[in-house]
């Protein structure tokens, strides 16, 4: 050991109650901080680091010891990783600063700056990485923990749909019998069609709740379905809903497509996209459009459904198919997630495209070799 450094060392701990006190005064120690105490013994143990590394270099695991206590205590503090920097800073400049003023050549002392900077230079990344990777894994346990409670939910709501189902889908079943019964028998009463359609609706919605609470979907019969007659009947079905939003829809499908497929399932997810696209368009003013074009491509239909509503984001696009996400005050968040099970169910993707214009949902299914050109 050197004789500026054994004099240096002599100095500081001559001044070290001093030096504690003036990094107390100036640090910052949230008020709710629970190892409070804790700071100050780190920051004695800090300065016997640098008394020691003026003698000789630190080892890592040294170093590592109190720079990874120091993190998961700041974790458990509950305190922004910046507070500890910044105290960090703190006592290195007050002790550079004592080092200045200690009397010894600055020549002997510069090899001794570069120690000591380079040791809170490594105790701050050691430091900062262990509180990083245990945040991370805190992280990681939520989304775990998220997760979980989320298939703990699927399993509620496929339970809780069950029984549904079948006490509200029988006597539903019945009333829209009678329904059609009294329109064939008195169609001149007044608003049976509106009736009609409102149980459909309502139908339509206990169906979506039975798709997404069973693994295996109910009717998996499949026909060979003439594409342009399908989308105009689901169409049809909606027009009370277009013309009660104020919405023109343009239909364009060329030839004679026809896909392999549930005339049920496809019909679902049609008339889920298309109300989707009314719901939207009501939050804009003036024309309010809808556009359904079908071509083939490579074997495959290219089904798209669009309107000229509000923008989707670039972010909550790759969400909108996940279940339970929802931008709706009173949605489910269950029906684009349901479109997109049933669309792979066929072999199929779908798609959505948003921009300041238009928002375009795309669907592709395998079409039937005898498609008519």
């Amino acid at each position: 050991m050197t004789s500026a450094s054994t004099m240096l060392i002599q100095y500081l701990e001559n001044h070290s109650d001093e030096f504690l006190h003036n990094w107390l005064k100036r640090i910052v120690i949230s008020e709710n901080d629970i190892y409070k105490e804790e700071v100050l013994n780190n920051g004695m143990k800090m300065f016997q680091l640098v008394k020691r590394a003026i003698v000789k270099p630190l080892s890592e695991e040294e170093i590592t010891i109190l720079a990874h206590k120091t993190a998961l205590e700041r974790v458990n503090a509950n305190v922004n990783i910046s507070e500890f920097v910044y105290n960090v800073n703190i006592g290195k400049s007050i002790i550079i600063k004592w080092v200045s003023n200690s009397g010894i050549e600055l020549r002997q002392l510069q090899p001794i700056f570069e120690d000591i900077n380079a040791l809170f230079d490594r105790f701050s990344y050691l430091a900062v990485r262990k509180y990083t990777e245990i945040k991370e894994q805190q992280l990681q346990e939520k989304e775990l923990y998220i997760d979980q409670t989320h298939k703990e939910r699927l399993t509620i709501l496929g339970q809780m749909s069950s029984s549904f189902v079948h006490e509200f889908r029988n006597p539903l079943t019945s009333i829209i019998g009678f329904t059609k019964l009294l329109q064939n028998d008195h169609p001149e009463l007044p608003y049976l069609d509106i009736m009609q359609h409102e149980l459909e609706q309502l139908n339509y919605r206990i169906s979506q709740f039975l798709h997404v609470s069973r693994k295996d979907l109910i009717d998996s019969t499949r026909e060979e379905i003439i594409l342009t007659e399908h989308l105009e009947e689901t169409i049809e079905f909606l027009y009370p809903s277009l013309l009660d939003g104020d919405v023109s829809i343009d239909f364009n499908c060329e030839g004679d497509i026809r896909v392999l497929g549930n005339r049920d399932e496809l019909r679902q997810v049609f008339l889920n996209l298309i109300m989707n696209s009314i719901d939207a368009l009501q939050e804009v003013e003036g024309d309010r459009q809808i556009h359904v074009s079908c071509k083939v491509r490579e074997g495959r239909t290219n089904l798209e459904i669009s309107n000229n509503g509000p923008r989707i984001k670039e972010e909550t696009i790759g969400a909108i198919f996940e279940p339970f996400y929802t931008t709706k005050d009173l949605g489910t968040g269950i029906g684009l997630y349901i479109c997109k099970k049933l669309i792979e169910k066929h072999g199929g993707e779908i798609l959505c495209q948003s921009n300041e214009e238009w928002t375009t949902f795309t669907i592709g299914i395998p079409v039937e070799l005898n498609v008519a050109q």
